[in-house]
């Protein structure tokens, strides 16, 4: 198991500075965002001087590049938002098959307007589901066609919101494209310790040997996002779980400030 962190926690627009600041926190991968390359997070395209930057930094520093971010909001009300978030991921798809990054992330969305990452009630409504399985559906043909696989992550705000809902999507597209991203702070809103841990635990098992990744957020108990290790998440009990379906994949940290990112890959590698 890899120990890394998004590329984000760090500021700059350079990819030589936020992969050395990467490897100095004490990471050895990262999930990669191209706004640490001075473009948007989904751009209209990546020069081919930008991929052999990239390339580079993450040769110099050692720290190798587990995944891609390529959100978009896959269940917006508004074809034309989904079309041009389409747009946008293939060019995000075919830039991590330049680099060899073995993993695009996703989002499956929600009815809100204005913050993928927002509730809407709307989002119970099966054309909410329909919507976001098509679009997955067309992401999945970008995908295979480039040899990338893509993963999604059970998130409460979204259409996919749990360990259940992410299995039933991987049936219905049938493809082994499809991967899942585990975070177990997303895995509830409110919960104690105990609770916490059960649901976790049903996560782990109902996704095994379906996880890609696995995220190191975690929660307090009365809902609000807190670094790895100060909350409700038992991470010790996380990873010994994860590594007892056989997973050996990377484990990468956020929702943390640059400053607290040497501590949490300390607490991390102290767990493995």
């Amino acid at each position: 198991m890899q120990i890394g962190v998004f590329a984000k926690t760090f500021p700059g627009s350079e990819p030589a500075g936020v992969l050395a600041a990467v490897r100095d926190a004490g990471f050895a991968v990262t999930q990669f965002n191209l706004a640490c390359a001075g473009l948007p997070s989904t751009p209209d395209a990546v020069p081919d001087d930008v991929i052999r930057a990239i390339a580079a930094a993450s040769d110099a520093s050692g720290v190798a590049l587990v995944a891609l971010s390529g959100t978009y909001n896959m269940a917006h009300p508004d074809n034309a938002v989904r079309d041009d978030g389409l747009r946008r991921l293939k060019v995000v798809i075919e830039a991590a098959a330049k680099l060899s990054t073995p993993l695009v992330t996703l989002c499956t969305g929600t009815r809100n307007r204005d913050d993928q990452w927002a509730h809407h009630p709307d989002n119970a409504d099966p054309s909410a589901w329909a919507d976001m399985a098509r679009e997955m559906e067309k992401a999945l043909q970008l995908a295979d066609r480039h040899g990338v696989d893509l993963g999604i992550e059970p998130e409460q705000a979204n259409i996919v919101t749990s360990a259940q809902d992410a299995m039933q999507l991987i049936a219905k597209m049938g493809s082994k494209r499809l991967r899942i991203v585990l975070d177990p702070a997303n895995l509830f809103e409110q919960a104690d310790a105990a609770q916490a841990r059960a649901i976790v635990a049903a996560a782990i098992e109902t996704t095994a040997g379906h996880v890609a990744m696995a995220h190191a957020k975690d929660r307090f108990a009365h809902g609000c996002v807190a670094t790895a290790g100060q909350g409700v998440v038992d991470f010790a009990d996380f990873i010994a779980r994860l590594k007892a379906t056989g997973f050996d994949g990377p484990l990468v940290t956020h929702g943390l400030s640059a400053e607290e990112a040497p501590g949490v890959a300390r607490f991390l590698k102290g767990l493995l």
